[in-house]
């Protein structure tokens, strides 16, 4: 810890923000290296990873503040009140990025990224204020259920009128019908008639966001660093073991709609890797290790001190770089266009030259996040 900080927590949470605008921002969407894509549809990727590493993030970060002060004696409703109105800013922020540039409030796509961690911060602020741990297993389990539940034994019709149960395909299981009948025309605009930040699969989501209040109760436990660090690494591994099972059993590993296997194996994963990094800057019993590991993670860091403005500052800018065009011979180029364009050039695949903009990209960002934590500008929401 250093100034009330888990510093190893800033580091996970700028590896997973450096993660998402990498991923975000290539130079050619048309090419890209596999693991920097969602998988098509059932199975993972790197990419996959990167959302739910960001929900369990915000978990463990809702334990070191709102769980840690309720249980201080502050006032209950109002640290509610107090979360609930930072949801909503990140809703409203979200909404405002795809409403950009067209304002079109006929059409604009209603869920997004930013508007599932405002939907999970708001539904997991009671629990985390007034469950314990115990009960907040319950409740993970209870959420889990009644999803995989409703994905697999509730019928409903498709777009052809035909009626099933437990058909997880592209528009077709309860999540999708449940987004048409109360979101239709503000749905994700490649596929129109079902969205991966859709309503229903807001559940397993909040689950995810929900292990990571867990790892948050454990880390302020009285636990020794290193018993610490192996129950992390066991617990990942047991979620890896369990998602993997229920992936080759009843439903399938798959992003679109966070199904259970996803869920728990993705949170896995975010143990895993977070186990190291906290092993290595807060866990180990070496000062000069710690101090090394702390001095080599150091950009992730800064990265992670102004998570949220990066990602949707970054949002912003990629949105400027489509939509800003100049004229070139008489015909229109986009800023990107032209940025990539001598990438292109290169004596590369054209996978690496769309990687090499998204790299340059992530680097201006960087110098962004370093600017603002030399100035100690620290937005927060």
């Amino acid at each position: 810890m250093t100034a009330g900080r888990l510093v190893s927590l800033d580091a996970f949470r700028g590896f997973t923000i450096a993660a998402m605008v990498l991923v975000n921002n290539p130079g050619d969407w048309s090419h890209l290296y596999s693991q920097l894509a969602h998988a098509a549809w059932n199975g993972w990727t790197f990419t996959d990873w990167i959302f739910p590493f960001f929900l369990f993030i915000c978990g463990v970060s809702m334990t070191f503040s709102l769980g840690r002060r309720a249980e201080a004696g502050d006032d209950k409703p109002a640290l509610l009140r107090q979360l609930f109105k930072r949801a909503a800013i990140i809703f409203l922020i979200g909404l405002l990025l795809n409403l950009i540039p067209a304002f079109d409030f006929s059409s604009v796509r209603i869920p997004g990224v930013l508007q599932r961690i405002a939907l999970c911060t708001m539904l997991a602020a009671p629990i985390v204020v007034y469950f314990s741990w115990r009960q907040q297993c319950v409740w993970i389990a209870v959420l889990l259920t009644v999803y995989t539940l409703l994905m697999l034994f509730v019928p409903v019709p498709d777009l052809q009128g035909r009626v099933a149960a437990g058909v997880l395909e592209p528009g077709r299981d309860v999540g999708a019908y449940v987004d048409r009948l109360l979101l239709d025309g503000h749905l994700w605009a490649k596929s129109k008639t079902w969205d991966p930040e859709g309503l229903v699969s807001t559940l397993p989501a909040l689950c995810t966001q929900l292990f990571g209040v867990l790892l948050g109760r454990w880390l302020l436990s009285d636990a020794g660093r290193a018993e610490k660090t192996v129950w992390m690494m066991l617990a990942g591994l047991l979620c890896l073991w369990l998602g993997a099972i229920i992936d080759a059993t009843f439903m399938p590993i798959n992003k679109n709609l966070w199904t259970t296997s996803y869920c728990i194996f993705t949170a896995g994963w975010a143990l895993l890797l977070f186990a190291a990094f906290y092993w290595l800057i807060d866990g180990n019993d070496s000062a000069a290790l710690r101090e090394s590991s702390r001095r080599w993670l150091q950009p992730f860091t800064i990265y992670g001190m102004n998570a949220l403005f990066i990602f949707a500052f970054s949002g912003l800018v990629a949105k400027m770089l489509v939509f800003i065009k100049f004229s070139y011979n008489g015909t229109p180029v986009a800023l990107k266009s032209a940025l990539v364009a001598p990438l292109k050039a290169l004596p590369v695949a054209p996978e690496t030259a769309s990687l090499l903009f998204a790299l340059l990209f992530n680097g201006a960002m960087f110098a962004i996040a370093w600017f603002m934590w030399k100035k100690k500008w620290f937005v927060k929401v």
